[in-house]
């Protein structure tokens, strides 16, 4: 497993190296300080298969990291981490194609808990066209509760874990149905009889 973090800041990056290295013992971890080194060390070490970036780079502004990543490596899964907060940055992030949002100010515990949840969201990912049983009693559960019109806040709480940890299991479900956005799933799910009312 390859894994690069982006971050121009030595003492971040150190710190989520550390973090990747106890989720992940025995990955090639892989830091870069800009965006610009990533073409060669995907060339030495392979294909990323999560990647940490930075919000903002000497070498990026806004979104353009995340669009330029998502553009080369559109099956990596993309963690933000960025100084500024979610309700300023967040929506734009994940609507240029970030699969989760994380604070810096978050501590380490909870950004270790988001990152072990994107991880493990690799694989299994079925190509088929999804129905109701390729869905976990959890994604059947978060769609519920999304056609409740709960905030992810409002998830977290109910079912007693992190916003954090709310957001990758959203992630993962869009992925599992194709979908891009809360309104979608729930459309989605509409259509194809997953909610009954």
């Amino acid at each position: 497993m390859v894994l690069y973090v982006i971050d121009d800041h030595p003492l971040m990056r150190e710190a989520v190296v550390m973090l990747l290295r106890r989720l992940r013992p025995g990955s090639t971890v892989i830091e870069l300080e800009r965006l610009g080194g990533i073409e060669s060390a995907v060339r030495q070490n392979g294909q990323p298969d999560l990647i940490c970036l930075d919000l903002k780079l000497p070498d990026t502004t806004g979104t353009s990291g995340i669009h330029e990543l998502k553009k080369r490596f559109p099956e990596a899964p993309l963690a933000v981490l960025s100084a500024s907060p979610a309700a300023d940055a967040e929506e734009g992030c994940i609507e240029a194609g970030a699969d989760i949002y994380i604070e810096k100010s978050a501590g380490a515990q909870e950004i270790a808990s988001a990152l072990r949840a994107l991880l493990s969201a690799d694989g299994g990912f079925e190509e088929l066209a999804p129905n109701d049983n390729k869905l976990s009693k959890r994604q059947k559960q978060l769609i519920v509760m999304l056609d409740r019109g709960l905030s992810n806040r409002e998830i977290a709480d109910e079912l007693g874990i992190s916003e954090h940890t709310v957001k990758v299991h959203l992630w993962r479900l869009f992925r599992r149905l194709g979908v891009k956005s809360r309104t979608q799933t729930i459309h989605y799910a509409r259509t194809h009889g997953m909610l009954t009312s």
